[in-house]
């Protein structure tokens, strides 16, 4: 599944890591672009986790349209192909409107995806999913993850052993069509006068992304993300493994059902989130596609966003 080329070529696409500065950037330049902002964020999409999912305020939704927050319930799954669909239907709707759809987010997968099309895939072995998922409960995350090394090794060097629906998934598509889900997810970038100017990236300095992350987890902590994570298992349905796995809420769910000390959570979900900003960097940086924008993190919002109008422009002259 791909989007067409020209209806990208008139999208606007700024990623960058978690703790970046991407949301008052993207408010500033949508004001300038008269653009509306779909996310680009995989755990976004679900309904009832706010405060752990860092999504733009009420008063900042306000001030811009954004799409494809709160598109699904915490136990639903959601794509990367459904993302690909979805986001092309709302990128038509915008454009439609005399507006620029601007993609923000930090989820580099749905950046390639966007930009290079996505492989659908077999439908789902069940029994296959079902033995694995026992597998791994008995000898854990790591031995499922070999599992996949054996016949996968590029697939298993990007996951990690907690994502195990993406493990699970990865064994599945080999053992169903005898292919590595790493040969099929190759999609190569579109020739370079039909790929979208305005692709950009924010690279801010390591240690500025570290001191935010720690800081926004100590806010998103007196936000009550320990109350929030609370009552997604309370939820009914409970929350799927998706949703259980995101970073902030997988580490307070442990402390909730696994007797895990709270400061220990806490810790671990600075951890978890400074390893998970330097793998997005990873992401960004290998997609040629991308410009790189590198800044000091003493930027204005206005004055970024002026910045990439005119990377842009440089671009496409």
């Amino acid at each position: 599944m791909e989007n067409n080329a020209e209806l990208l070529k008139q999208c606007w696409f700024l990623a960058g890591p978690t703790a970046g500065g991407k949301t008052a950037t993207a408010l500033a330049l949508a004001d300038v672009l008269d653009a509306e902002i779909v996310s680009m964020d995989s755990m976004a999409v679900y309904r009832r986790m706010d405060i752990g999912t860092a999504k733009p305020t009420v008063e900042e939704r306000s001030q811009v349209p954004h799409h494809l927050i709160d598109v699904v319930d915490p136990h639903e799954e959601f794509s990367v192909s459904d993302y690909v669909h979805q986001a092309g239907q709302v990128a038509g709707d915008i454009l439609d409107r005399g507006r620029i759809p601007l993609f923000v987010g930090g989820t580099g997968l749905y950046l390639r995806s966007m930009l290079r099309g996505v492989f659908e895939g077999p439908d789902a072995d069940w029994d296959l999913r079902r033995e694995l998922e026992h597998q791994a409960g008995e000898k854990g995350n790591e031995w499922l993850l070999e599992e996949l090394r054996k016949i996968d090794a590029p697939t298993a060097a990007r996951l990690h052993p907690n994502d195990v629906r993406r493990v699970i998934r990865a064994i599945e598509v080999y053992n169903v069509t005898g292919q590595p889900l790493s040969s099929q997810h190759d999609h190569k970038p579109l020739p370079k006068d039909e790929q979208p100017a305005a692709v950009f990236w924010i690279h801010p300095p390591r240690a500025w992304v570290h001191e935010r992350v720690n800081r926004r987890v100590d806010i998103m902590m007196g936000q009550g993300l320990l109350d929030e994570t609370r009552q997604l298992l309370a939820g009914d349905p409970p929350p799927g493994r998706t949703a259980r796995q995101a970073l902030g809420y997988r580490e307070l769910i442990e402390h909730l059902t696994e007797s895990v000390p709270l400061d220990a959570a806490v810790t671990q979900v600075k951890t978890g989130t400074r390893q998970f900003a330097k793998r997005q960097h990873t992401w960004f940086r290998n997609l040629e596609e991308c410009q790189s924008v590198s800044i000091t993190g003493q930027e204005s919002p206005g004055a970024l966003a002026e910045t990439l109008l005119q990377l842009a422009s440089a671009t496409r002259d």
